[in-house]
């Protein structure tokens, strides 16, 4: 059985020093893929690079974040952002991924954020949300969206844009719409290492079709013990995790998952 993370952030600052300690851990918990996923251009880059150093192991999805999807105007209001902005203009970040596509497995993280982005931003936001989907539609890529607050107007655009390969990672919304969307589109939701200390994500474990469920860390955030820095190998316990809610031998959980994957990104993990 292989198990996998469909969203890392292994070019993260946390992680850098540790790194090959991470990439060993992960390995020996039984991982065979990682994707890690990137935020603008220049991590994208990261990600490119470090998937190329590990070609057995991290495949590289590209994309842009929400809130650097309109970091300059973002800026201009004000709002002090704790990320440094990237060189690239939103549109120049947007034109990055529809010429690097194909060497992605998928095209994220995207989405939507209101936590950050006020809500006069939110029509540039979605303009450039829509390119990157048709990007994904246009290349027959998998989408992992992030949203924040904007959940159910992101589930708005990928049903009326018709994008059916989609991971909504770490989900935030109410498990009622996350059930709707599984059912209405056929989406996947990926499960963070932290669900057995989150109400949500286990209520997701416990009512979301069993095909819909995949493994995620979003490391080095949402770790099992807070306080502590996440990695791709905690996607065992949230494995072991869904065996128990599903009651299922572990052996069952991860066929499950493992399937679940193949159908999404098109091949094995």
């Amino acid at each position: 059985m292989a198990l996998f993370d469909v969203h890392a952030h292994l070019t993260h600052p946390k992680l850098a020093d540790a790194l090959p300690t991470v990439i060993a851990n992960a390995r020996t918990a039984g991982l065979s893929t990682i994707v890690s996923n990137g935020l603008n251009p220049e991590d994208n880059e990261a990600t490119r690079a470090l998937a190329a150093e590990h070609p057995d192991l991290i495949r590289p999805a590209f994309g842009l974040y929400p809130v650097d999807a309109v970091m300059p105007e973002l800026l201009a209001t004000g709002v002090d952002y704790p990320r440094t902005p990237s060189n690239y203009t939103p549109d120049d970040a947007v034109q990055w991924v529809r010429e690097n596509a194909d060497e992605a497995i998928a095209v994220g993280e995207v989405g939507l954020d209101g936590y950050w982005v006020p809500e006069g931003l939110w029509d540039i936001q979605e303009t450039r949300f829509r390119a990157l989907v048709q990007i994904a539609i246009d290349r027959d890529k998998p989408l992992i969206i992030h949203t924040r607050k904007r959940e159910r107007r992101a589930f708005e655009i990928l049903s009326e844009m018709g994008a059916a390969r989609v991971d909504w990672h770490c989900f935030g919304g109410r498990v009622k719409l996350a059930r709707r969307i599984a059912s209405e589109l056929g989406h996947f939701f990926s499960i963070p290492a932290n669900a057995r200390r989150s109400q949500s994500f286990t209520r997701m474990l416990e009512t979301l079709p069993r095909e819909s469920v995949l493994l995620e860390t979003d490391c080095p955030y949402l770790a099992p013990e807070p306080g502590s820095t996440n990695e791709p190998s905690n996607v065992a316990g949230t494995a072991a995790y869904a065996a128990e809610v599903w009651e299922v031998p572990l052996e069952a959980a991860q066929e499950q998952l493992e399937s679940n994957f193949e159908r999404l990104f098109g091949v094995r993990p």
